[in-house]
């Protein structure tokens, strides 16, 4: 596509009422207009010889082929104008779905003999996909008269997946044998349920564990050994309804779920717990049988970057009730959701009891640090007092929501997005210290 550019557009626009004023006042000057227009013209159609031809100019585009949430990333634009003399300054903005900022463009200025290279920087915010479809470029002629606009079709998709980049160096800090089982023998078989083993009885030993028969009959104290196990099932069960896709701390409130999760399966699969997944909203989503072993972990990867943002409201009822059927024996089920205030909660906290009463139930939320902020912030005028008593009731509502839980046996988990990976982490080994799965 090639178009005058404003500068030739206000040149030739200029000549017109100078123009007009001639022939008014002289009309043998008529000709003198057409000069102009036709000197103009020259001008212009010097420009466009002295300028890039489209067909030389060469480009190669790179786009990653994935990006992992939270990261950022760039498409990649090589120019090269085939033998060009002149140096050129090109112009480049990307067509892309989501839409990119429309003031976002791109310069760069090419040598001869050179190539030059734009980069369109790519920031992963959400799940899914983002389609680069092309790439629009618009270099002048020296004389800046003509533009020459030239549309790259690229075509190529980048898959926005769970942040394993993430996963992976969180769980170097808390996967060793030391922090699940112990590096001594003693340490890894003391915290489990399973019978082991006796031996002697030591000051600091759990006196609960000394088996009185066997000391009566050795004439000293003997107390069992136990042996962890690693054969639980843990599903990690995630709410896509609508309260889980607004956006916390630059993510939205799933994905800082899925992450954690991840984490949590990651060192629950080397542990060599099974470990499985659930998606549900008003229906049914994903769900992936708890299995075992370290490659299961990249089938729930998959199936986690699978799961869509959706705007529906939960049905508790029918997604609990799904996994209670398909669950043949006790397990450890994360829940991640949310919820407004204790009537949107009621059939929540019902569904969730059915389902505490065969295993074990952690209810995991996040804390909205700005409901907090509103909460305690000091009454400067009439509206802060206002915010602040409003924040008050949304809080004593997850309270009370969070009491009656705790009643009937369900483990709650509100933490700050940040503390979501360590706290999550944390219950799960105290949940397995205790022998409650």
């Amino acid at each position: 596509m090639i178009l005058p550019t404003p500068r030739a557009v206000a040149i030739f626009l200029v000549g017109v009422p100078l123009a007009l004023f001639l022939v008014i006042y002289n009309p043998d000057a008529w000709l003198w207009s057409f000069d102009y227009g036709a000197l103009v013209l020259i001008a212009i159609g010097t420009d466009f010889v002295l300028a890039l031809p489209g067909r030389r100019l060469e480009t190669a585009t790179e786009v990653p082929a994935s990006l992992q949430i939270g990261e950022h990333g760039f498409v990649m634009v090589r120019l090269a104008t085939g033998g060009h003399r002149r140096p050129t300054r090109f112009e480049l903005v990307r067509e892309q779905q989501p839409g990119a900022d429309p003031d976002e463009l791109v310069r760069v200025e090419v040598l001869p003999g050179e190539r030059g290279e734009a980069r369109f920087p790519v920031l992963a915010q959400r799940r899914g996909k983002v389609q680069v479809d092309a790439v629009w470029v618009r270099w002048r002629g020296p004389l800046g008269l003509i533009q020459i606009i030239k549309r790259i079709a690229v075509g190529d998709a980048i898959d926005v997946v769970p942040n394993v980049r993430g996963v992976r160096s969180s769980a170097l800090q808390f996967f060793s044998r030391e922090a699940l089982f112990g590096n001594k023998v003693q340490e890894q078989k003391g915290s489990g349920t399973e019978f082991e083993a006796l031996r002697d009885y030591e000051v600091g030993l759990d006196s609960r564990f000394i088996d009185w028969k066997h000391s009566a009959r050795h004439r000293k104290l003997v107390c069992k050994e136990f042996r962890t196990e690693h054969n639980h099932q843990i599903v990690l069960a995630f709410d896509t309804g609508y309260l889980m896709t607004e956006p916390l701390d630059g993510l939205a409130r799933l994905d800082h779920a899925i992450n954690a999760g991840l984490l949590l399966a990651w060192i629950s699969l080397q542990g060599g717990d099974f470990v499985g997944m659930l998606g549900f909203d008003e229906i049914m989503r994903q769900y992936q049988q708890p299995r075992r072993g370290v490659s299961n972990f990249s089938r729930l990867q998959r199936a986690t970057a699978a799961l869509e943002y959706r705007r529906a409201e939960t049905n508790f009822t029918l997604g609990l009730a799904e996994l209670s059927a398909r669950l043949k024996r006790r397990a450890l089920v994360i829940l991640f959701t949310d919820f407004v205030d204790t009537v949107t909660a009621e059939l929540m906290i019902e569904a969730t009891q059915r389902i505490a009463r065969q295993h074990v139930v952690v209810f995991v939320t996040l804390r909205d640090a700005v409901l907090h902020g509103y909460a305690d912030a000091s009454p400067g005028q009439f509206e802060d007092v206002a915010q602040s008593v409003i924040a008050h009731d949304f809080l004593r509502d997850r309270r009370t929501v969070f009491e009656r839980l705790s009643r009937i046996g369900v483990h709650c988990l509100d933490v700050p997005s940040r503390s979501l990976p360590i706290g999550l982490i944390n219950r799960y080994l105290l949940i397995k210290q205790r022998g409650l799965i």
